[in-house]
């Protein structure tokens, strides 16, 4: 799991933050490199085609059986499109392009099939040791594709880092192949109709019906915004912005690639142990709103530009306030999810999270360079008002959610 998660974080950057570094190298305007650098709101849509991956063995994979079939082949296509963007670079900009959303959409086909692997690989007790380890490893992988990356394009060319990054892709297609496959008997439907109805139809409908339009819809809102001004930051805005602030690329690297992803993993083991104290609800609340406000803090940094000790404090704050974030999410994610439809239900709701700071992030090369750094990260904020009121909505009927939810498919 430590080597699949590896594998999972891996494209996740090289599509988003590092690009945008090399876009703007290359002279790409500010407003084109958040949209190309939104290639990872692919992400965010991987619920459409997940269905996909529950019900359909690819024809030359049917030997690995149906998830290790779809690991090898999403491992292989993102390999394929990394080294296509090394060949292409952003001199070919259209072709670049769809090499980028290539890598974007096998990386999140990746991401769907790692989530029903590890469901049906150990029973629901193991889960929570199996999400901890894929996470170590989706860190280390956060750790080469950003400060390992940006450090070798101190010193090499943006396509030689590329293909090393390809080349780091070996290790979990090594493990795909030695992995096993899991032991779960699958029902065969009827027919046409009744797969499409099972594997497309049902998990939709199930949500609807265990919970009511009126309580499905306004969580569904709430998941919607809470991590809005998480993600809106993900995206590429923030790469030209730390080279706006003066900073070259070896001190971003150490400070948000390297140091910053060890504190968020210090966050996560506290949101861990909130989570284990006090159930899900409770721990979400007060980390949206801590992780959210911590964007306030980039305003300190507009004040101070260049100033590496207030960049490091500014990351640790923003750092492990989201890693807190992450375990109560996970647990109240789960804790909405039906067993029967756990893939498709899983990706639907962790994909739905992530979609509108993704959608803001897309346009926020436009409003930095129309309003400034310091105004967008403010706007990033403002979503904390409608998230917390449907918080306060929620608070009766999911108070006790999650305590048991450790891990998706639980």
């Amino acid at each position: 799991m430590a080597f699949l998660g590896f594998s999972s974080g891996l494209p996740f950057l090289l599509v988003a933050g590092t690009l945008a570094y090399w876009l703007k190298e290359n002279g790409i305007v500010l407003k084109e490199i958040t949209m190309i650098a939104s290639a990872g709101m692919t992400y965010a849509f991987k619920f459409v085609w997940a269905p996909l991956l529950d019900h359909w063995q690819l024809p030359l994979f049917r030997r690995l059986g149906l998830r290790r079939g779809w690991l090898l082949f999403s491992q292989l296509c993102v390999t394929v499109g990394l080294v296509a963007m090394a060949a292409l670079s952003p001199a070919n900009l259209p072709l670049f392009v769809t090499a980028t959303l290539f890598v974007a959409f096998f990386g999140a086909t990746q991401d769907i099939a790692v989530d029903a692997y590890r469901i049906e690989i150990a029973p629901v007790e193991a889960q929570g040791a199996l999400v901890a380890t894929y996470a170590l490893g989706y860190r280390v992988a956060l750790i080469v594709a950003g400060a390992v990356a940006l450090i070798m394009a101190d010193h090499v060319a943006w396509p030689v880092v590329y293909l090393a990054m390809a080349a780091t892709m070996a290790i979990p297609i090594v493990t795909t192949m030695m992995a096993r496959e899991p032991d779960v008997v699958r029902l065969k439907p009827q027919g046409w109709a009744d797969a499409m109805r099972e594997s497309i139809v049902e998990p939709f409908t199930d949500f609807f019906r265990r919970y009511g339009w009126a309580l499905a819809l306004t969580t569904l809102a709430f998941i919607l915004l809470f991590k809005l001004p998480e993600q809106a930051t993900i995206g590429g805005v923030m790469s030209p912005f730390y080279r706006d602030m003066g900073f070259e690329k070896t001190q971003i690297a150490a400070v948000t690639k390297v140091w910053g992803i060890w504190v968020g993993i210090a966050g996560a083991f506290v949101g861990g142990a909130l989570v284990a104290r006090w159930g899900a609800w409770k721990p979400l609340g007060a980390a949206i709103v801590v992780a959210g406000a911590s964007n306030l803090l980039y305003l300190f940094l507009i004040r101070h530009p260049g100033d590496i000790v207030v960049l490091t404090l500014v990351i640790s704050g923003e750092n492990f306030t989201l890693g807190m974030l992450g375990p109560p999410t996970v647990a109240f994610l789960s804790s909405l999810v039906n067993k029967q439809h756990t893939a498709t239900q899983y990706a639907l709701l962790s994909s739905l999270v992530n979609l509108p700071g993704k959608v803001l992030g897309f346009f926020a090369g436009g409003i930095a360079a129309a309003a400034g750094y310091g105004a967008f990260f403010v706007i990033t904020v403002v979503a904390l008002i409608p998230a917390m009121a449907l918080y306060a909505c929620l608070w009766t009927r999911h108070v006790g959610a999650g305590r048991h939810a450790v891990a998706p498919g639980e």
